[in-house]
């Protein structure tokens, strides 16, 4: 590690320590040039994988644009931001295993339609309505079937 105050290539640990969350490493270095001490921290950096457009273009995921649009179909919704939060973690916990360089929009908004689902139908049919870009009233009236629960027929009718 070099020095950020001199850039000698040789610098010397004096103390490492885990964080209280356990997801990153703080060391206390110190120089061997200029004496002077500074910390650095290790996380653990996983590359998420770059999102690729309807029209070709290519973006990185950003997971703040997918708290952002999960967020406006729950606005007004009774959904805890625990469990929010727990969607969007198996989101991309579902990019991360796919071991992908690059996932279509398409993908990824099917996974959010999924988490949607699970978590609130009216969040699920207002994402899916923007998602899908309805034409008509006939595939609004599709989706609603989709997620409505079948009914049985009871026994004894006819």
């Amino acid at each position: 590690m070099r020095c950020p105050f001199c850039q000698h290539p040789d610098t010397q640990v004096l103390d490492t320590r885990i964080s209280e969350e356990g997801d990153s490493i703080r060391r206390r270095r110190r120089c061997e040039n200029c004496d002077k001490r500074f910390t650095t921290y290790e996380r653990i950096e996983l590359a998420m994988p770059t999102i690729v457009k309807k029209n070709g273009s290519r973006a990185e995921f950003e997971r703040s644009k997918l708290q952002a649009s999960i967020m406006l179909a729950l606005r007004k919704r009774p959904v805890s931001a625990e469990a929010i939060e727990a969607a969007l973690a198996r989101i991309e916990e579902k990019l991360l295993s796919l071991g992908a360089r690059e996932v279509a929009s398409d993908r990824l908004g099917e996974l959010v339609m999924r988490e949607l689902r699970k978590l609130d139908k009216i969040a699920y049919v207002r994402f899916a309505s923007v998602y899908r870009n309805f034409e008509d009233v006939d595939e609004f009236a599709e989706v609603l079937r989709e997620i409505r629960p079948r009914k049985t027929a009871r026994r004894g009718e006819g």
